[in-house]
């Protein structure tokens, strides 16, 4: 499994990340935005963090746009979590998707989130070649997601 990751900024972390869980925690989806809730792995004590659940053909997926973070390490070990909206709460479990299976789900997701994520996918986006993404899999993890 690959270990890439790569470390939200400053502004990311302090700004972004914050008021995009801000507005989510009070119900308003900023293009698909949820708060990611996983049991740590070590601590099992929910961690949060803001995603995008991609929508696709019916199933809702998780992909990790900056690599193998903590919420994909925990998410891993715990199989599953909570997708928060406002009140809403959506428990799950997870199948993580690799290989080819994966590249429409990555297209999909750079086609709807790469002016936001772009810059984590090494030059890759939605007009790639399958085999281009299929290049960078393994570096950008994807999960299925399964209403518990």
């Amino acid at each position: 499994m690959s270990t890439h990751y790569q470390a939200p900024g400053w502004f990311t972390k302090n700004v972004f990340n914050r008021a995009v869980s801000g507005l989510t925690k009070l119900g308003v989806s900023v293009k698909g935005s949820r708060v990611l809730a996983v049991r740590g792995r070590t601590s099992g004590e929910w961690r949060t963090v803001p995603v995008n659940l991609l929508v696709l053909d019916g199933h809702q997926y998780l992909v990790a746009p900056r690599g193998v973070t903590a919420w994909v390490r925990n998410i891993r070990v715990a199989g599953d979590g909570e997708l928060r909206l406002g009140k809403k709460v959506q428990p799950f479990t997870v199948t993580e998707i690799t290989g080819a299976d994966a590249v429409p789900i990555l297209r999909e997701y750079l086609r709807r989130w790469k002016w936001e994520v772009g810059q984590f996918f090494g030059g890759t986006g939605p007009d790639s070649t399958d085999e281009q993404l299929g290049a960078i899999v393994d570096d950008h993890p994807v999960f299925e997601v399964h209403a518990a």
